[in-house]
C-alpha cells in the first residue's frame, strides 16, 4: 500500500522526512536540522560527516572517538593533544595505562629506531623519534639540544663538541680556543683571553 505525502523515516528522530528537508545520508534519510553530530550537535555536510555503524559525527567528534590516541592525533594535521573528548560525553571505548618511560637497557636496533631507550645526553630522560635532535653522535631533546655555557639553542651548523658536551661556536672559541692577542672572541678581534 503506497504512503500518500508521506516521507521516509529520519534516522535522527524517526519522524516522517518530507523531499523539501531531506538529506541523505548512506542510504538513510535526515530532517536538515536533525543531521548533527552525535556529540557535539554540529549541523553537518557530505564533507564534515564520518559514519560509524548508525551513528553520524562530525570528523573531529568521530576522530576523538574512535581514531588513533596520542599526540597529534583528534584534531586534524598539525595538534598535538591528547583530548579524548570527554568534556562533549564521549567516553572512553578502554582507557590506555599510563605511560611509563622503559627502564630496559635494551639498545637493540628496534629500540633505538622508535626512541624505546635511547636516552637525552643532557637530561638522561628518554629520547622519542618526535623530539629527538643528533648531534655530536648522540641522542638530544630539541629542549636540551643548547650550548653547555649559555645556553643558546644550537644546529648542526653552530655545534661545536668537547669531552662529551656541546657547545655555541662562541663559547667553545673562548673556553677552549687559542689564547692571545685575536683570539676568543671572533674574527679581527684584539683581546687577551685567560
Amino acid at each position: 500500500m503506497p504512503n500518500w505525502g508521506g516521507g521516509n523515516k529520519c534516522g535522527a528522530c524517526g519522524r516522517t522526512v518530507y523531499h523539501a528537508e531531506e538529506v541523505q545520508c548512506d542510504g538513510r534519510s535526515f530532517h536538515r536540522c536533525c543531521f548533527l553530530c552525535m556529540v557535539c550537535r554540529k549541523n553537518l555536510d557530505s564533507t564534515t560527516v564520518a559514519i560509524h555503524d548508525a551513528e553520524v559525527y562530525c570528523k573531529s567528534c568521530y576522530g576523538k572517538k574512535y581514531g588513533p590516541k596520542g599526540y597529534g592525533y583528534g584534531q586534524g594535521a598539525g595538534t598535538l593533544n591528547m583530548d579524548r573528548g570527554e568534556r562533549l560525553g564521549i567516553k572512553p571505548d578502554n582507557t590506555p595505562s599510563p605511560h611509563r618511560p622503559t627502564t630496559n637497557p635494551n639498545t637493540s636496533k628496534f629500540a633505538q629506531k622508535f626512541g624505546g631507550s635511547e636516552k637525552c645526553s643532557r637530561c638522561g630522560d628518554s629520547v622519542y623519534a618526535a623530539e629527538k635532535v643528533i648531534g655530536a653522535g648522540k641522542p638530544w631533546h630539541k629542549n636540551c639540544f643548547r650550548c653547555a655555557k649559555c645556553g643558546k639553542s644550537l644546529e648542526s651548523t653552530t655545534l661545536t663538541e668537547k669531552e662529551g658536551e656541546i657547545y655555541c661556536k662562541g663559547c667553545y672559541a673562548k673556553n677552549f680556543g687559542p689564547k692571545g692577542f685575536g683570539y676568543g672572541q671572533g674574527a679581527g678581534a684584539l683581546v687577551h683571553a685567560q
